[in-house]
This record gives C-alpha cells, sequence and structure tokens, in this order.
C-alpha cells in the first residue's frame, strides 16, 4: 500500500510533509507508512477518502492481485516463469514496470497473431482481432465493470419507466425524440436505417429484448459524445475504439432497463435469487448475470460478482469482473470449473466452492442457455452462464444455502488454466505449466507421445 500512497502524493505535487498535516499525522509515520514499515489503517483511509474524494478500494489489494496473476501469464508465455515471492514483490513495489511487462506481452501476442495471419494468407477482410476484444475487457476491468457517466443518464430514463414493460414508453421516447418508428422485421437483431429514420427488430424478439435494443439505439442517439469521450482515450487502437463503442451502448441499455437502484434493491430483497430478479425486470438469465456484475456504485455497492459465458469447446465470448479473479489469457479455462457442468444439466443450476492456487475460495453459480428463434431445425447457440463471488460475500446470496462455506476441504481446487496453473498432481491436468521442466513422473507421463494414458 505504501508505493500506491507515494504515487498518489507525488501525482497531487505533494510534499511528505504536505500530505502529512493534511493527513493529521506525522511526517515520519507517513515515510513509514509509505516504506511498507507501517500499515494504512483505516483512519488514515478514511482521512484520505474526506481530503481527496478517492475510492478506498484504490488501496485494496484486489488490483495487486490481478497484477500478479496476469503478470506470471506473461512471463509463463515467454517460457520464463517466475517465483511467486518475486512476482509479489514486482507488483507491490514496482507496479509500473510490472503493469509494462503485461502490456510489452501483450503486443507480443498481437503482433504474432498478426503475422501468423499474413503467412496463412488470410486476406478475408477479419473482425476485431482478438486482442481488441482483451483491450475492451481490461478497460471495463479497470473500471470494475461500472460506467457512472452512463449509468446516471440511463438510470434517469428507466426509473420513469414500469419495470418489465418498458418497450412501449421507450418506443414513444424514440418516436417523440428522434422521428423514429419501429419495424419488427429483418434477421438481424437490430438494425437501422438512418434515411427512412426506422429502426428494424428481429420479430421474434420479447418485450424485454426489444426494450434492450430500443435503448442500445438511444445510447448511439443521446449519449453519442459520451461514448466517444470514453472510448477515444489512449492506448486503444480503432479497432479496440469500435468494439468499445458498442460495449458502452450496450452498457447504458442495461442501466436503463435495469435501473441501479430499484435492480440493486430487489437483489438484495431476493439474497441475489436470479430467477426472480429476471422474473420482475422481465429479461433473461444471462442479461441479469451480467447486470449484477455491474454493481459497483462506490455509495451502494452490490457483491462483487464475475461473470462469464463459454461454450462447449471452453471459448469465452464474454467476460466481466468486477474484481480481481484471474480469466487465463492463455490456454484456455480449468475443465474441474463447473461451469462446464452446466452444459450436462440443463435448466439446472449448478453450485461450486472452488479454490484457487493462491488459496482464495469463490462461490460460483452456472447454467446453460441457449440463443435461437426456436422451431424444428433451427439453429440454436448454446452458452453456459457463470457469476462468481469470493467467499467472504457467499453468505448474502441464496445459493449458498446448505453448504458448509467455513469448511476449505470441501472447495475443488481448480486453476487459471493448465499452461499457467502450478497444481502439478491435478488429475485433470491437460499439459505441463508452460516453462516447467517435464519430469517424467506418474502424473506427467500421460503428456509423452504414444503413452496410451
Amino acid at each position: 500500500m505504501g508505493v500506491r500512497l507515494r504515487r498518489l502524493r507525488e501525482e497531487r505535487g505533494l510534499t511528505q510533509a504536505a500530505l502529512a498535516r493534511t493527513l493529521g499525522i506525522s511526517p515520519s509515520y507517513l515515510n513509514q507508512i509509505e516504506q511498507n514499515q507501517r500499515p494504512l489503517t483505516v483512519p488514515v483511509l478514511l482521512k484520505l477518502n474526506g481530503a481527496f474524494g478517492l475510492d478506498v478500494q484504490l488501496f485494496s489489494d484486489a488490483e495487486e492481485a490481478r497484477l500478479i496473476a496476469d503478470l506470471r501469464a506473461a512471463l509463463a508465455d515467454q517460457g520464463a516463469p517466475a517465483a511467486m515471492a518475486e512476482l509479489r514483490e514486482l507488483a507491490a513495489n514496482m507496479p509500473g514496470v510490472a503493469r509494462t511487462i503485461v502490456a510489452m506481452q501483450a503486443r507480443l501476442r498481437e503482433t504474432s497473431e498478426r503475422a501468423d495471419l499474413l503467412v496463412g494468407r488470410l486476406t478475408e477482410p477479419q473482425a476485431a482481432a482478438p486482442a481488441a476484444f482483451e483491450a475492451v475487457r481490461d478497460w471495463f476491468y479497470d473500471r470494475r465493470n461500472h460506467v457512472p457517466e452512463l449509468e446516471t443518464p440511463a438510470e434517469a430514463i428507466g426509473l420513469a419507466l414500469p419495470p418489465g414493460r418498458m418497450a412501449a414508453g421507450l418506443i414513444d421516447r424514440l418516436a417523440g425524440r428522434h422521428g423514429i418508428r419501429i419495424a419488427l422485421d429483418g434477421d438481424s437483431l437490430r438494425r437501422f436505417d438512418a434515411g427512412a429514420r426506422i429502426l428494424h427488430l428481429a420479430p421474434h424478439l420479447n418485450e424485454g429484448q426489444q426494450a434492450f435494443q430500443i435503448a442500445t439505439q438511444l445510447a448511439f442517439l443521446e449519449q453519442g459524445e459520451t461514448l466517444a469521450r470514453l472510448s477515444e482515450g489512449p492506448g486503444l487502437a480503432p479497432d479496440a475504439q469500435a468494439l468499445l463503442r458498442i460495449g458502452l451502448a450496450n452498457y447504458f441499455a442495461g442501466a436503463l432497463v435495469l435501473p441501479y437502484a430499484a435492480f440493486l434493491r430487489e437483489a438484495e430483497a431476493t439474497a441475489y435469487d436470479i430467477d426472480l430478479i429476471a422474473r420482475r425486470f422481465g429479461v433473461g438469465f444471462e442479461t441479469t448475470c451480467h447486470r449484477l456484475s455491474t454493481l459497483q456504485r462506490p455509495e451502494a455497492r452490490g457483491v462483487p460478482f464475475f461473470f462469464i459465458r463459454v461454450d462447449r469447446a471452453g471459448n469465452i465470448s464474454k467476460r466481466q469482473s468486477a474484481t480481481d479473479f484471474h480469466f487465463s489469457r492463455i490456454g484456455g479455462t480449468c475443465p474441474l470449473w463447473n461451469v462446464y457442468e452446466a452444459f450436462s444439466r440443463p435448466g439446472e443450476i449448478t453450485r461450486q466452492i472452488a479454490q484457487m492456487p493462491d488459496g482464495r475460495s469463490y462461490l460460483w453459480i452456472a447454467r446453460m442457455v441457449s440463443h435461437g428463434q426456436g422451431g424444428f431445425g433451427a439453429p440454436v447457440k448454446t452458452f453456459a452462464v457463470a457469476l462468481g463471488c469470493d467467499l467472504a460475500h457467499a453468505d448474502r446470496l441464496v445459493y449458498a444455502r446448505g453448504l458448509d462455506l467455513k469448511n476449505p476441504a470441501l472447495a475443488t481446487r481448480i486453476g487459471p488454466g493448465c499452461k499457467v496453473c502450478e497444481r502439478p498432481a491435478c488429475p485433470q491436468r491437460a499439459f505441463p505449466m508452460v516453462g516447467r521442466p517435464l519430469a517424467v513422473t506418474a502424473t506427467e507421463a500421460r503428456f509423452a507421445p504414444y503413452s496410451g494414458a
């Protein structure tokens, strides 16, 4: 914490003596905190908040834990894994250097992917590069999946409309303020014809889905300047900026259809029962889970959730996190994670207490969801949607009922993915950890060619 406090002081252009006077402590005491020789106590944190209006989560260890995980993955990707003690030292005392290493590895990975495309002569126009998706995910992660610039105007609109029945009101707003009418036709979910002033929506959408698509269009119409300002920040390539604008418009739509204060009240009142919340607001299971991962308004926080959506092959198509659970960037996810069990138990919510290699435990729930118009022979997409939180918050959830949260022996020992997981004796390991010498043991013999294991 001392490094962060020193960085804050230097950013504000303050001397140790000046900051000490502001906080009502002695310069020597402040110096000891900055040198990590004394703890950063709650009273000092509250004084920092009062003097500078800071979010005290700036001084939590969540950011450091995520930086350690990213740093470990970056070094492992280069075949140069480091000891955990070294990673902690670097992340704690030289976070700027650690972030630079992570960023350099991300640029190297993007360059390698582009080179592979050229070598393979894949000249067809590509969708946004994988690096663009990662950049957008990091953008939301750095803001704890909460964007107040869009929350406030979206909530103002949403609170004026009846929950679960917003489509009619949004259609009136679209027509009255923008001269745009709705047409239920076509195959795409949403298509705006600016010349004819018609918003085309897919006819199979239910009322809640229609409201979400209309709210997304309203984001482009009424929050265009805000979307542009937020997405044009430094460090984002043009394809990432375009992708971020879409993500922000969807965020606005979710915040409108599910207004923050009303949604949080319902979540707390139902002990975060997803089905009950979804029924109250007329939306689906996945939309509700996604919104639950955004409830991080400083003065009214919900449970800090992680949200993820995967397919049967383990491809992660959505992931959002309000805290520090580490999703591996290389080599896939852990097969022991209950998100994959959901595919074999359709319609059922599965529960799991999972422990990561660093000893931190989490409660995860998962369920299979389907997307498609239905009808015989019509294509249907299936995913598993999962929502997780630190075990410290689990007793606030209805899904913790009947589970012994205080018994660590019941936790399933999962990892961030085989390539960066240091559990050598895991029975489900697919291949060795990147950069680790391959010793032929009973556990690892099955990796040898033609082992028959």
